[in-house]
């Protein structure tokens, strides 16, 4: 009798059910011990915290305080860190009328992250970002980058990837100089990855971060996309529409924080290491976990960390993704 096929994971039950298989012989602590730099492209501030289903109001649990980020951040090593906020609140079609404020979790918006970075200047970074199609947004991202916001995003929301909302904020990452990082998940958040390579051609000034469930299931060439299938598990067959985008345009780069980083190379480790390997100069080191304590059976980020250790064919390859890339695309001070 055949195996009984089975079932797609949510990213709750994938970070529970991962939490203890780690790469095999990767040298995990609780607190990163290596001497080496680490550049964090991807956290938040009060995140995790509990929402009603219905109203989307804050509820127990309560979110990770800042006190908690900061330690969590040194715990894991990172010596600098970059804060994604969120856009303001509203109910509009964008945010799943409400779903998807605070990046659908609790994160809190830009004065907050700005907040955090200024009582950590250089090894606290923030980020500037608004609900894309909000008439205002433009301006009010810009309002932060004149402040010294580094990136703009998290951009999470229900828009077409190259509507005239998006279209604008790609051309203001340009005139900034700033990367913008998208959250690709379909049927929820930015539509229309198969036609994103015209947004890197028509944008070739733009630098572009991808990150999430769809960027990492489209490593594999025979992905078919599926908001009931968010996590894939098997062998990767290469050539998939995230491979050909990274090999193809100079101007995108890879996110490997959260479950869906963690389960792209966890599926098929082989075949991550080779991933790692040929798309070494755009892969970003991104924790984008609610820990609170850097332990790794608790913390995707440790064992993103690990992982990053384990797969890298070389030490100069997990240089670049622990830091050098990080450095150089947002020009950070070593």
């Amino acid at each position: 009798m055949p195996p009984a096929p089975s079932l797609p994971l949510s990213r709750r039950e994938f970070l529970l059910r991962s939490s203890s298989v780690l790469i095999a012989g990767a040298n995990v602590s609780a607190a990163e011990s290596s001497p080496l730099p680490l550049v964090d492209i991807h956290q938040h501030t009060n995140y995790g915290g509990g929402r009603d289903k219905v109203t989307y109001a804050p509820v127990l649990p309560r979110p990770r305080q800042d006190g908690d980020l900061v330690g969590h951040q040194r715990a894991l090593g990172a010596t600098q860190t970059i804060l994604l906020p969120s856009g303001r609140p509203v109910a509009r079609v964008s945010t799943h009328q409400g779903r998807a404020n605070g990046l659908d979790s609790t994160c809190t918006g830009n004065d907050d992250c700005l907040a955090v970075a200024r009582r950590h200047p250089g090894e606290f970074f923030f980020g500037a970002n608004e609900v894309s199609d909000l008439e205002d947004a433009p301006a009010v991202i810009e309002k932060y980058l004149k402040l010294g916001a580094v990136i703009i995003g998290e951009q999470k929301f229900g828009v077409e990837c190259d509507s005239p909302a998006m279209r604008r904020l790609y051309a203001l990452a340009a005139d900034f100089g700033v990367p913008i990082l998208l959250h690709w998940q379909t049927g929820s958040y930015n539509h229309g990855f198969d036609r994103f390579h015209r947004m890197l051609e028509q944008h070739p000034r733009t630098n572009f971060i991808g990150h999430a469930q769809t960027w990492w299931a489209n490593i594999d060439a025979a992905n078919v996309d599926d908001p009931r299938n968010l996590y894939p598990r098997g062998k990767v067959k290469p050539g998939g529409l995230t491979d050909r985008y990274l090999r193809d345009y100079p101007n995108l780069f890879g996110d490997l924080s959260a479950g869906s980083g963690l389960n792209a190379f966890a599926r098929d480790p082989e075949h991550g290491r080779a991933f790692l390997d040929r798309h070494q100069d755009k892969r970003l080191y991104g924790s984008d976990c609610t820990d609170v304590n850097a332990v790794p059976v608790q913390c995707s980020g440790a064992r993103q960390l690990a992982q990053v250790k384990a797969l890298s064919p070389t030490l100069g390859v997990e240089h670049k993704i622990r830091y050098e890339n990080a450095r150089r695309l947002f020009r950070l001070a070593g």
